[in-house]
């Protein structure tokens, strides 16, 4: 007779369990409905107020076995799961994240370049605009590579705001004057959305540098111009943060965004950044948009440049973006990691050589 009522008495519970599976998809059925008013408001999905309310109903109308903090316990956990099932549906309509393996973003310049169709491209120059000559004799030496895209930086944000900002509104001539003469197309940083009509004159790559990664404004500016923007990732940034960052830009309708990896910042000092690598795999997997590793900022130093760009191309990166000076111990900033241009071309040959390695 025992073992008839214990039978019973699980037969029960099998009938209760699946009576609880119901409810709880139905209830998370709701909660994604919910999500969607949420994603179109632009509420967050977690509401502190709305929580404690729920539990505190809980506790109110719990008539035992169970103590009021196991019936807390228990729906934490379904609050956390619902929360997470919100955000896996928002997270299905970012429009960064990548849908199918053959997704890609291919941007095309107005000079031919391409950026994102497999090939492997270098953006270079200068870290600064310092003078005509300067950029100049750059660009020749450039130009003999086959380089399309040149570094044209006008302003200079930098720690201390008694160091070299930059040329401004002169500089970006300088830089439209020798890019047209070499066939190169510019890309410069912009610090705010007040400079972008100005930009739009001289600029045919727009750039938000580490510092400017989580300026809304600025993001959503950009979206609405008709010209590619190259996003860089900021010093602590997660790839999260970095991929909602490019959101703001193509949700306002622009598409043609790149990525930069820059590097992190971390405990290690033998470098100026740590080279987060694996976080450019990791990009390459969850977004379609371009990646472009930067091997200057993220080391600091130019004696591991060749390394860092055989690193680059092998992680699957759609390019790199070193400095170049022609003479970098006078340089008027980050003098210690720009190549000279001899060891540019070595850089150039090391890529090269290792072409069927990659």
């Amino acid at each position: 007779m025992s073992q008839d009522r214990l039978q019973e008495l699980r037969s029960q519970v099998d009938v209760i369990n699946l009576q609880i599976l119901e409810l709880l998809n139905k209830r998370a059925s709701i909660v994604t409905d919910i999500g969607k008013v949420q994603t179109e408001l632009g509420t967050s999905f977690y509401d502190p107020a709305r929580e404690a309310f729920m539990l505190h109903n809980l506790e109110k109308n719990n008539k035992g076995p169970f103590s009021n903090e196991t019936i807390k316990a228990l729906f934490r956990e379904i609050f956390r799961a619902s929360m997470a099932l919100e955000e896996q549906q928002a997270k299905a309509k970012i429009l960064v994240q990548r849908k199918s393996p053959d997704q890609r973003t291919v941007i095309t310049l107005p000079n031919g370049a391409v950026i994102g169709d497999g090939s492997f491209t270098v953006i270079t120059g200068p870290c600064a605009v310092e003078s005509y000559e300067q950029m100049d004799e750059t660009a020749a030496a450039l130009a003999q590579r086959g380089i399309k895209i040149i570094r044209g930086m006008a302003y200079k944000p930098r720690t201390s705001p008694y160091e070299f900002q930059g040329l401004g509104e002169q500089g970006l001539q300088i830089a439209r004057q020798v890019a047209d003469k070499y066939g190169m197309v510019i890309t410069s940083e912009i610090m705010d959305q007040s400079q972008i009509m100005m930009f739009m004159d001289y600029v045919d790559i727009f750039w938000v540098g580490a510092r400017n990664m989580q300026n809304s404004f600025l993001l959503k500016s950009l979206g609405k111009i008709n010209k590619p923007v190259i996003l860089k990732r900021g010093l602590s940034a997660t790839l999260e943060e970095f991929l909602y960052s490019a959101e703001y830009i193509v949700s306002s309708g622009n598409p043609n965004v790149i990525l930069i990896e820059r590097g992190i910042r971390t405990f290690e000092k033998w470098t100026r950044n740590t080279l987060d690598i694996g976080g450019v795999a990791v990009l390459k997997l969850e977004s379609h948009l371009p990646v472009v590793v930067d091997i200057s900022h993220s080391a600091g130093r130019r004696d591991i440049a060749k390394p860092l760009a055989r690193v680059a191309k092998a992680s699957g990166a759609d390019g790199l973006m070193v400095e170049v000076h022609p003479n970098p111990p006078v340089a008027l900033s980050d003098a210690k990691q720009q190549l000279t241009i001899p060891e540019f071309h070595a850089l150039m040959d090391e890529i090269a050589d290792r072409e069927t390695a990659f």
